[in-house]
């Protein structure tokens, strides 16, 4: 049993008493900047778990909310003539939630509680941008995929300046989805989203969408 505790250079080390019963008092050190070391690894790596773990439910929601407006879309478009394009942009959509649905699994990182309304607001901003006609789907595709490949990007920074090499798969998965996400913009470009009436109007309200929807998904 302890029987005393004598510190020598606080901070540094001290020496423990202890003693068995029958046994004469021994002593031995014990180095306290081990142990505040093992500490301070400890809050590191939690706080880069924190990291990670924001950065895939985001992920996951924003692509789950992408699936859900091109969803909207096809609904009211998908028999149209830009039915096929919007198709592909789905498809790809469907591969990115597909990644990062593996990625919640493999990192036991929770959804964010806000995955039904982000199920209807999708679907519903979708299908109302749809209504408007092809121009004005092609602008709600514009202004969230260029939210979105700006928040990947600020992502890509994040992992770039923690450590690349040890990121390097979820890297890679990000700056696909990135550059996927690049061609949708210019998809919706090539084919007159400018040209939807209240175009940067609709834009902004869009893109404003867009940010709150990030913030909240991050953190709840």
């Amino acid at each position: 049993r302890v029987v005393g505790i004598s510190f020598r250079t606080l901070g540094l080390s001290s020496r423990v008493f202890h003693r068995r019963q029958g046994e004469k008092l021994q002593s031995f050190h014990v180095n306290i900047t081990t142990v505040r070391l093992c500490r301070a690894s400890n809050l590191v790596d939690n706080e880069e778990k924190a990291v990670l773990d924001r950065i895939i439910r985001v992920d996951h929601a924003g692509e789950y909310g992408a699936n859900r407006i091109y969803a909207g879309q096809m609904a009211v478009l998908g028999r149209s003539t830009v039915g096929p394009i919007i198709q592909h942009m789905w498809d790809q959509e469907k591969e990115h939630l597909k990644k990062f649905s593996e990625l919640m699994v493999s990192h036991r990182v929770r959804p964010t509680v806000l995955m039904p309304l982000w199920n209807v607001a999708g679907f519903a901003l979708g299908a109302g941008t749809a209504l408007l006609g092809k121009k004005g789907a092609m602008a709600c595709t514009v202004a969230v995929e260029a939210s979105i490949s700006e928040h990947f990007n600020s992502q890509i920074r994040t992992l770039m300046e923690s450590d690349p090499e040890k990121h390097r798969a979820l890297l890679q998965t990000i700056k696909k989805c990135r550059d996927d996400e690049l061609e949708h913009h210019d998809t919706g470009l090539e084919h007159d989203a400018e040209l939807a009436p209240g175009y940067f109007l609709l834009k902004n309200a869009i893109q404003l969408g867009c940010r709150a929807a990030i913030f909240l998904s991050e953190r709840v």
